[in-house]
């Protein structure tokens, strides 16, 4: 058997959305895949910390996360990408001038910062677990590495503000932005290339929009049952829900395990 290097998204494709929970056929088709020698990597836009929190609970030392920006091998960060800093750093310009507020994650954690109190005013607390950190005197400008910025915009109002695409950016809520680093494919490539392995034997498993970037003609990729449509028609099969063993059953399929 050929071997095949694996790169699995994580909410709505391993894990059931309505628990939040692996699907029990997924985890055994992780294991099973890499008892049969192939490469099995989780690829997912989650900071490190929080994907290597997941992949502990399923035995997975390999990622993909930080939607690219960071490589992990056999547990092990190999590479690590912040944003690019000189359109951090004129997003954070045009944001100041247009009067929104931001905050930013400068290292591997829960924690954001800021120098004044826009953000929390305009859009309040995240509903995610998050420490503040509140610097008057903090100025981007002197950062070197920037890893996430979450700006203000209230959707709908998008066009008022041009500039928000001069970089890649994901609306979590209808009050903000996150800008992080947004490449799954790169991030892959730069892993395939660490790994001195062929691309062409890279397979994908998605589910959702942000998938449609590491859904490449260079491999094969599998949209699950449950995918948006968009992804579905990018994809080279389409197999079962993910809650109805679609990993599975995919696997089983093409012979992979």
């Amino acid at each position: 058997m050929d071997k095949k290097y694996f790169f699995f998204d994580i909410d709505g494709t391993l894990t059931d959305n309505a628990t939040h929970k692996i699907v029990p056929s997924a985890a055994k088709a992780l294991h099973a895949l890499q008892d049969n020698g192939h490469f099995v990597a989780i690829a997912t836009g989650r900071a490190y910390y929080k994907a290597v929190a997941f992949a502990d609970t399923v035995q997975i030392n390999n990622l993909v996360c930080f939607g690219g920006g960071c490589l992990v091998k056999d547990g092990v960060i190999i590479d690590s990408t912040p944003l690019e800093r000189d359109k951090a750093v004129r997003l954070l310009e045009n944001a100041d001038r247009d009067g929104l507020g931001w905050m930013l994650m400068l290292d591997d954690s829960d924690a954001v910062y800021f120098n004044n109190y826009r953000f929390l005013e305009q859009a309040g607390l995240r509903t995610e677990l998050t420490t503040y950190h509140y610097d008057p005197d903090l100025d981007y400008h002197a950062l070197k590495d920037i890893l996430k910025v979450y700006v203000v915009m209230k959707k709908g109002t998008e066009q008022d503000h041009p500039w928000i695409n001069d970089i890649g950016h994901l609306r979590m809520t209808d009050d903000y932005f996150v800008i992080q680093y947004d490449a799954k494919k790169d991030g892959i490539l730069r892993m395939m290339k660490h790994l001195h392995a062929d691309s062409k034997d890279v397979v994908v498993f998605g589910d959702d929009t942000n998938d449609l970037v590491m859904f490449d003609p260079r491999w094969f990729s599998i949209a699950m049952g449950n995918a948006c449509d968009a992804l579905k028609e990018k994809a080279d099969y389409v197999t079962d829900l993910n809650v109805n063993d679609g990993i599975w059953k995919a696997c089983c399929h093409f012979g992979w395990i």
